[in-house]
Order: structure tokens, then sequence, then C-alpha cells
């Protein structure tokens, strides 16, 4: 460091003394300059000298003007060597211009981005192209020392070689020896009396070396995790009721063989304080008890800069609700007496004025048409702006599938106080017309689908498919159509026909095969915001096929009622919907519930299903969610006909009680294959978990789970003693290639003629 400055002063006194030196040669007489002639550039063009020249022909030229012309010249960068000389009414000037950077090479570079550093280096003049200063190529290792220093790196080495090149130009090569990161060797904190060391110890980030550091890099230091870890402490006392901590310094030292850093904080705790009181001061708006109901802490507790933060910005939102959007909410805490450790918390309410909305912008949507995306608003244009419908209208066209991401920003119009523009901005999903697709799940074999399918035909938000689905269990073909808006009041209307053959002992049931024909019509009605009911008609034709295997229960149902069926049902369900994705929600509550019964004409099967499934989200602690997922099925006949062994619910597998084999649970048959039952009763609980990949937190998810249920056979009653459980762990990941979801399972409580299967997955399905 030392020498790059005395070499920096050494350029500088050069500079200084060839000024000097060519006032005193060119100490001649004034003259008229009637002509300038440049000698010597190469790659600098005569325009630019003549641009920055500060004389021009008709001038007099005395020995002062000669030195303003040389320092300005100088002052271009462009130039090693000016000098001047006359010759009559001529004014010479002869140049040797600096070399141009033919090339910069980094070598060594792991911790630093190359191209980062390329466009960063940029910004300084030092880049390829550019005029060779040595002085900035000394600010750029100087720079690079800087950050290699911010990332704790203490023992970085730089080397610079410049190299001359044909046509004055010179290559520079820059060798980094980036060497190994310091590492913390102890953390002290000095001034802590009513916390121990181990606890504050657990709010900072950076530690000592461990087993773990290895992946987390905890021990390795730098200023910004420093940083970081002083505001965690300073919330942790402010969090506490300390209102007067304060950090009074921090020393940072490293051992001589730069290898190890000694981290020292003093601090001074204070006083804790408590709450004597809540008051809130100014225009309230809406009723203050609504207010104060959103008020996270109250009077005798200890004071916490998270709660009041936490009261701030509900009251700040539920203002907004109003139109009130920028709305000024300010919590002070006043001491109640001098030398008192209580404080009266008073909340200082300004709404300001009303806002409304002028207009509402999209950007971003190529394909899907402004009307789509319009029809979800729920915020509407010329009305007061509202936090909350603002936010909804946000979560509806998320909701919609057409997009990869929804931004909104709440616009201020220009010399317009009480104005604003609503801007949402999407990312398309791409959409193609072709799907063909390969899937495998361990009781379906193989997986082939091949689609036609326009999820937003033609923009509009329709869909249009056509399907074909192939596997072991399964040959399917489909046609299906569904308008989301049928009606302006957002009735929708789905229409369908397909084909299906199944081969039920590939699915691990009776030995049985099933073709059915069928189709559907249904109607969606929304009730409110949250809440829908869909009804329809769905026609089916079905052919029950044996073979010489096929258990006895199921040959005397045919036996009696026949192996052609036709029926007619009639469904009807709703549906309570407050997630905020559909896709990997992190919060609200799925409700449904669904019933279809046939419809007794002619000779068609007489019986109805109930099914009743709840999902709820509830975010914890540090990003953790936990999942509740609940199903109660049933099915009954109320004809004269027995309930359908083929409209039997299943359960077992990574759909339903993970750890027992697919469909494997509840009633046997005579040849000891599972047959199903009419009750379905099946809950899991979930700990989803956050993932280090944090750029995968929409793509992947890891979590802990149990699985309780069962199924149970028409003449059988529920015993709590039958049902079973499990435990394990699940992952699932949206791949390229489609949905991988796996998971790694222990049964808890089985029986002995129960199937199990510890690790099961699937590919390009969703659980």
């Amino acid at each position: 460091m030392r020498f790059k400055l005395i070499q920096s002063l050494i350029h500088s006194l050069g500079f200084l003394f060839f000024i000097f030196y060519s006032a005193q040669a060119l100490a001649f007489p004034a003259f008229s300059v009637q002509e300038i002639r440049l000698k010597g550039l190469e790659r600098i063009s005569p325009g630019t000298v003549f641009n920055y020249l500060p004389v021009q022909k008709g001038d007099v030229l005395n020995e002062q003007q000669s030195q303003k012309v040389i320092a300005a010249l100088f002052k271009t960068g462009l130039f090693n060597d000016i000098r001047l000389a006359q010759n009559g009414g001529e004014l010479i000037l002869s140049f040797v211009e600096r070399p141009a950077i033919s090339e910069i090479t980094y070598t060594g570079n792991k911790e630093l981005d190359t191209k980062e550093l390329v466009q960063a280096l940029k910004k300084v003049g030092f880049a390829e192209g550019r005029v060779f200063d040595r002085s900035i190529l000394e600010k750029v290792e100087l720079e690079l020392q800087r950050q290699y220093f911010s990332l704790g790196r203490y023992s970085a080495q730089l080397k610079t070689t410049v190299t001359p090149q044909a046509n004055n130009r010179v290559n520079i090569q820059i060798d980094i020896s980036e060497g190994l990161p310091a590492t913390i060797h102890k953390i002290t904190i000095v001034g802590n009396k009513d916390f121990p060391d181990n606890v504050l110890d657990d709010v900072f980030q950076l530690h000592p070396t461990t087993f773990m550091s290895f992946f987390n890099k905890s021990d390795q230091y730098s200023k910004q995790k420093l940083a970081a870890d002083q505001e965690a402490l300073r919330a942790f006392y402010l969090d506490r009721g300390y209102l007067n901590f304060s950090i009074d310094s921090t020393q940072v030292s490293i051992t001589p063989d730069k290898k190890h850093i000694y981290i020292t904080v003093n601090i001074n705790e204070g006083q804790r304080y408590s709450v004597s009181g809540v008051k809130l001061i100014g225009k309230h708006i809406v009723p203050e008890a609504e207010l104060r109901s959103r008020i996270k802490i109250q009077a005798g507790s200890v004071f916490s800069r998270k709660l009041v933060t936490a009261s701030t910005e509900a009251i700040s939102e539920r203002l907004g609700d109003e139109g009130y959007l920028f709305a000024d909410i300010n919590a002070v805490p006043e001491p109640v007496a001098k030398g008192s450790t209580e404080v009266l918390l008073n909340f200082y309410i300004d709404p300001g004025r009303r806002v409304y909305v002028r207009r509402i912008n999209f950007s971003g949507n190529t394909k899907t048409q402004d009307e789509v995306m319009r029809r979800e608003m729920r915020q509407m244009e010329a009305a007061w702006a509202s936090s909350k419908q603002i936010k909804r209208s946000q979560v509806r066209l998320q909701r919609l599938g057409f997009f990869e991401n929804v931004d909104v920003q709440t616009r201020r119009i220009p010399d317009v106080s009480d104005q604003v523009d609503i801007d949402y901005t999407v990312t398309e999903r791409p959409s193609g017309n072709f799907l063909a697709s390969l899937g495998y799940s361990q009781t379906e074999g193989l997986l082939f689908n091949a689609s036609v399918t326009q999820e937003n035909f033609l923009g509009t938000g329709k869909r249009v498919g056509v399907e074909f689905n192939n596997s072991s269990v399964n040959t399917a073909y489909s046609l299906s159509y569904f308008d989301p808006y049928f009606s302006i009041n957002g009735v929708s209307q789905s229409i369908g026909a397909y084909y299906r053959n199944t081969d039920a002992e590939e699915a691990n049931l009776s030995r049985y095969a099933l073709d059915s024909y069928g189709g559907h019509v249904r109607y969606g009605f929304p009730i409110n915001e949250y809440d829908s009911i869909n009804i329809g008609l769905e026609p089916e034709i079905l052919k029950v096929e044996t073979t010489d295997v096929t258990p006895i229960e199921i040959k005397d149902y045919i036996a009696q009622y026949g192996d052609d069926f036709k029926t007619l049902k009639a469904t009807t369900s709703w549906a309570h919907d407050t997630r905020d994705r559909s896709l990997f929600p992190d919060r609200g509550v799925l409700q449904s519930l669904y019933l279809e019964t046939t419809i007794p004409i002619g000779d068609n099967l007489e019986f109805y299903k109930v099914t009743a499934k709840q999902h709820w989200y509830q975010p914890l602690y540090k990003k953790f969610i936990f999942l509740l997922k609940a199903e109660v099925a049933y099915g009954e006949s109320y004809g004269d006909a027995s309930y359908p062994f083929f409209e039997n619910f299943v359960a077992g597998g990574p759909r339903s009680i993970r750890g027992f084999k697919e469909n494997t649970l509840g009633p046997r048959d005579s040849n000891n294959d599972p047959l199903g039952g009419n009750l379905k009763l099946v809950s899991n609980l979930e700990l989803i978990m956050p993932t280090p990949f944090t750029e995968y937190s929409r793509k992947f998810r890891v979590s802990a789970f149990v699985d309780i249920g069962n199924v149970y056979g028409v003449d059988e009653k529920f015993k709590a003693s039958e049902l079973r459980y499990s435990t394990g762990l699940a992952a699932t990941w949206l791949s390229p290639m489609g949905a991988l979801s796996f998971s790694l399972a222990k049964p808890l409580k089985k029986q002995d003629n129960d199937e199990t299967q510890i690790f099961q997955f699937t590919l390009g399905t969703l659980f």
C-alpha cells in the first residue's frame, strides 16, 4: 500500500516537472497563429484534439497561453508527451499517445464473478478499448483488494502484468490469489447482564468454526454479516423492552498469520421497560375500538419494538382499506415519570387525504387479453384505493395459472395528492398447444400423456383440450372445454367427454377390468369472494370385464345385477378457498364438500357419494408452515341394488397414507386382494420446512409428516383401532420434466396382511 502511494506521488511530481520544463522550453516570442499542424496522432482523431485545444487560428500565442495549451491537452489523459513548436505563423503540436488496452485477463478469481467484475470496472474507465492509465490501474488494484477484505480474505494477493503490443496497445493480466478466508475464532460480548452469552450467541449468524460451518459458512467473517448481526442483537433487546440498549463499540482483530479473527462487541443493556397504557392520538377515520383491536401490544406487557411495528402496520393497513393509502402512523413511547421504567405508548395517526384510483394498468400480457385480467379486479377505477382490494386482485391474477409472477405497484400521480395509478406487471407462462410427457409411478408404471391443450385459448382465459393418457392401470381419452366467465357475473361452464379402460389388478385391487364412457356438463356459481357452488350432470356407461381369477364377491354381484350399467349422476359441490396461491400456498384454507347421486331412471344404479375435504395452511416461526389435510368420504346405495364395488374408495400410497402400498388398505376380497370400501377417513399433518435453496422456494418443498387413516367396507363399522399411522419425510420438486414427488415413511401401526412400502415416488403427477 505504501509503495503504491509513493509511486503515485512520483507520477504527480513528474507531471509537474514536465509542465515546468515545457514552460521553460517554450519561451518563444508571442506570434499570431495562422495555421495549426498536428503530428504523431495514430488512434486519436484530429477533431478530438481541436475540441480540447484552447487556441484557434488568429489567436495570439504567448508563453502563458502555451502553458494552458499543454495543461488542457494533458487533462484529457490521452497523451504521454506533448510538444509545441513554431514555424513562422504555424503552430506545430507533436504528440505521443498513451497506449490503448487491447485485452484484460483475470485468473484465479472464484469468489468474484468475472462478468460482474468486468461490468463494475468498466464504470471507472478500466475496460478493453479504453486508454491505458496506470493511475486507474492502481485504483482497480486497491478496489479489488478492498473487495476481498470485505469477504474476509485478508491473505488475497494481486499481481498485475502489463505487456506492450503492436500499434501502441497493451495487454493487462491480473492474476489473483484469493487465499483462504479468515475464520472466526471467538466472539465476545461485553456488558450483558440480563442475558447469558449462550442466549446472545444464538442471535448471531456468525459463529466460531463448527462442523456445520462447512455448509453454511457461518465462520467466515464479512462486514455485511457483522452489521446484520449487530442489528439482530439490537432487535433482540428492543423486542424485550430494553429501550435504551446500545452497542458502544465493536472491535475486529486478526492474527498475524491472517487466518483467525476475534470479534468483541461492547454493549449497554440499559433498563427494561413495560407499557403502562396505549393512546391513539389524531384522526381515527374508523371506530377507535376497531383500531385498538389491531394493536398487538397492551397495557401491562413488556415493551416490544416488533409488536409496535406490527401494530403500526396493522393500523396503516386498516386505514388503507378505507382509501387512506399514505396514512402516517408514528408510535412514540413516552416515559411516565423521570426514572420510571414504564412508558405510555402513543400512536399518532395522520390519515392524510383519501386516495382514489385514476387508472388500472396491465403490462407484460402479450397474449392474455386485458379483459381476462380486468374481470379479476376487485379494485375498481374511480373508486377509492383499498389496499385490501388491491392485494386481493393480485391474488386472483396469481390463481389464474396463466402467469409465473404478478407484481403490483401503487404509483402517485404527479402534482395530484389524492389520485394514484395501479400498475399490475405479469410474466406469462409459456403455453404451447401440444404437450407430450412421460411419467412414472410405482403403482401405474410408465405414464405417457399426450395432449393438445390451450389453457388460455387465444388469450380469452378459456381452456380447450384433447388428451390421451396411458399406463398399466388406465388408458383414457378425453375432450374438455371450460369457460370461467360463461356469464358476465362469473358463472363458469365446463363440458367434457371421455373414454377410460381401467385394469384394477394393476392398481393393486381386485382382479377385474372396467370400460367406461361418459361426459359432464357443469356450471359454477360464485357466492362471494371466497365461496362457490357447482352443479352438473354426468351420464356414464360402464362395462365390467372378469377373468377366471375374479373374486367370488364380484362374480356374485355381476350374476345378480349384470355387467352393463348406465348411470346419470347429478353432482353438487361447495368450495371455500382463501389460499394465497393454488400451487405451494403459504397460508389459507381450502374446504370443499362434494355430493354425487345417481338419478333413478330406468335400470340405473341407485347410490350416492359424499366427500368432504379440508386443507389448512398456517405460517409458523421462521418460514415454517403447518399443513393439516383431512378427507372424509362415504358412499351408500339408496335402492334395491347393493352399493357397486367399482365405486369403492381406496387408501394407501403417496396420495393418502404414505408408507403403505398404494390402494392396499381396507377390506380384502376372497383372493386376499384389496377391494376398497364405502367409508374413507384420511388425515395428514405436515410441517413444511424452509429449504436452504431460497431461489427454489416456489418449485421445491420439503416436509415432515404424520398420516392417519383407513378404508372401511359396507358391512363394517368404524373402529379407531383399525386406523393406520405412518410418519416420515416428503419432498416435491416442480422439475422441467414434471412434478417429482417422493416420500420416505415408516408405518407406526400396521397389521400382518398390510403391504408396506417405505420409499414411494411419482414423476409427472403431483400428490
